[in-house]
């Protein structure tokens, strides 16, 4: 009785009402609707639509790419960390302690799953309406789209879970139509055979972004973009139940699909291109600006002002900003590795996006940071985004899944794997990437031989994605992720002690405001970011004093701020990832009220 009263309560909740559809923003705004039945909610193309809108709307808010997914789940590796002790919330996520009952890991897995079923709905129903076969022209391209969109936002839901938790279970029909609501666990393979087989049917159905308005559902291009990824995660690594990473033996048939899809993407650069500033990208996203070049393929909407449908970048993610600043309150809490910032050439304009060194006080004056231990984020600067209420802790950023730099180099990367090292389309696709990062300056040599290209490749799209989810994951399918760790712990170490090929990082820096702007010190050379790459340079009256009027040199810690605890009293080196074990953190364990709900028959995931 049990059961069959608690798939009566999910029909009622999901099924008939469609839980109450939110906006998903701006250009593709809905009212809320509730209490639909099923023939009411697919009786009308504007129906459907509003039924469509309410299976994006899992994407959205804290429990999704709002905040946890998209902030909390990439970190810690080489790239980032997430700042302070370890909790029994986020922060332990960040260090790979991952509690049962830790609202961190079971929010995010109840609205993944949301989304599936919101979306099995209209994957269901939509075809079954009279208009999908004989409307009207306008009808059946409208309600064609909206099912390419629906199998797209199942593929999401379910791509998520899988490269977060492995083998879960993969409803494809609604709960209604199910007698067991407690599905067996799916082979993550077999699970992302259909996925893909279900996104060669939707990128026909959807149309080209210039095909139809300016707006933030899914065009043609996006479901190319994500049926490229979704294959390379398919032929990738993962953590499989006997906690070995393996890859399948026949893996590059999954690279020849990538291939292809992205080779479709390079050949129609009047969808989506490269935008020619690396800067404008993020300044697009966080001003609400239309981008020309569309670089942003793919991307979760956010809103509303509402945790549950609008996101945090730019708060817990970004700059930190004064409360009492014209811009608010921002406290990030993501932090920069130092071997990130390091990673850099100092010619490259990345760097100084990707990372900032710097603060914003209540007078709105830069203010520099403590040190190489206490970076954050550029990218999503709050800054960017006035006027907005000083209060409020969702500025509306969306969160973008794939840009056209990575259709670039996941092309660069599958051709260097299909041909055993980098043919010239491989190499044309890597530098253009590199170009933009240089602007007029040298990129140096390009490798062409399979591994040392493999590596370049792995390299670049560290500099390129900083921040933006991704790191965590490639490495995962490269198996690369404990040795990454590893790697950055060492590099930590050696530019804490400013030895190996960081013996000329400037254990103090010297700056001072030149109106609201910084200015670091630099004793003769010009060249853009030459601080940080020379031994401390000293100005004649380096301190503010009495006698030396302002503005003064101010002297901050840079390598020497490595010295001593960071978090969890142990060096910032030592805390990175502390609780990394291969084998086992590759993956999140399913929460105790998933397992209890299975009634023992849900394996839990290697090592938990």
């Amino acid at each position: 009785m049990k059961n069959k009263f608690s798939k009566k309560l999910m029909i009622y909740l999901i099924g008939f009402t469609l839980l109450s559809i939110y906006s998903c923003k701006k250009y593709i705004e809905v009212g809320s609707v509730s209490l639909y039945d099923l023939p009411t909610a697919f009786s009308s193309v504007s129906n459907a639509y509003s039924s469509l809108i309410g299976a994006y709307d899992e994407l959205q808010g804290t429990s999704a790419y709002g905040l946890i997914i998209s902030q909390y789940f990439p970190y810690d590796t080489d790239e980032s960390y997430l700042t302070f002790n370890i909790d029994n919330g986020r922060r332990a996520v960040s260090r790979y302690v991952f509690g049962l009952n830790n609202t961190t890991i079971i929010n995010p897995f109840r609205a993944l799953y949301r989304g599936v079923e919101k979306a099995n709905l209209c994957i269901e129903q939509i075809p079954l309406m009279e208009q999908y076969k004989n409307g009207t022209t306008a009808d059946q391209f409208e309600l064609r789209r909206m099912y390419g969109e629906a199998l797209t936002l199942r593929a999401q839901y379910l791509f998520e879970l899988i490269r977060n938790w492995g083998d879960v279970p993969a409803p494809m029909e609604p709960a209604y139509q199910r007698k067991d609501l407690f599905l067996p666990q799916t082979d993550r393979d077999s699970t992302y055979d259909k996925l893909l087989a279900d996104l060669a049917i939707a990128k026909d159905l959807v149309p080209w972004r210039t095909q139809v308005k300016r707006d933030e559902r899914i065009t043609k291009g996006a479901i190319k973009a994500f049926r490229a990824k979704l294959a390379l995660f398919r032929g990738g690594y993962s953590l499989r139940s006997n906690g070995q990473m393996q890859r399948p033996a026949d893996y590059k048939r999954f690279y020849d699909t990538a291939s292809l899809e992205l080779a479709d993407l390079l050949n129609n650069r009047t969808q989506h291109t490269l935008n020619p500033s690396f800067e404008n990208v993020w300044r697009n996203l966080t001003t609400f600006t239309n981008d020309p070049s569309a670089e942003i393929i793919y991307q979760v909407a956010a809103g509303g002002n509402a945790d549950n449908s609008d996101s945090r970048l730019g708060v817990f993610i970004g700059i930190q900003t004064d409360i009492n600043s014209r811009y608010g309150q921002a406290t990030p809490e993501v932090r920069e590795t130092p071997n990130y910032f390091y990673a850099f050439d100092s010619v490259d304009i990345r760097r100084d996006l990707s990372i900032t060194a710097f603060r914003i006080s209540a007078t709105n004056f830069k203010v520099a940071r403590s040190g190489l231990g206490d970076l954050t984020c550029g990218k999503f600067r709050r800054d960017w985004r006035v006027p907005i209420s000083l209060a409020t802790l969702n500025l509306g950023y969306n969160w973008p899944l794939i840009r056209f730099s990575d259709v670039l180099l996941m092309y660069a990367e599958v051709l260097n794997e299909l041909n055993n090292g980098a043919t010239p389309a491989a190499i044309a696709a890597f530098e253009e990437v590199r170009k933009r990062a240089y602007g007029t300056n040298p990129i140096g040599t390009t490798p062409t031989s399979k591994n040392a290209f493999f590596d370049a490749v792995v390299n670049e799209r560290l500099l390129e994605f900083g921040q933006e989810g991704i790191r965590k994951y490639d490495l995962i399918r490269w198996n690369l992720l404990a040795a990454k760790i590893a790697e950055a712990r060492i590099k930590m170490d050696q530019i804490r002690d400013r030895t190996g090929p960081y013996v000329n990082v400037p254990q103090y820096l010297y700056y001072k405001n030149t109106g609201e702007e910084i200015t670091w010190y630099t004793a003769t050379d010009s060249v853009k970011g030459v601080p940080f790459y020379r031994p401390t340079q000293i100005p004649p009256t380096p301190v503010g004093t009495a006698t030396n009027p302002a503005p003064r040199w101010v002297r901050i810690n840079w390598a020497e701020s490595l010295k001593g605890t960071a978090f969890d009293n142990v060096p910032l080196s030592v805390g990175l990832a502390r609780f990394f074990t291969p084998g086992k953190s590759e993956l999140i364990p399913y929460d105790q009220t998933v397992i209890d709900s299975y009634q023992g028959r849900l394996k839990q995931n290697p090592g938990y």
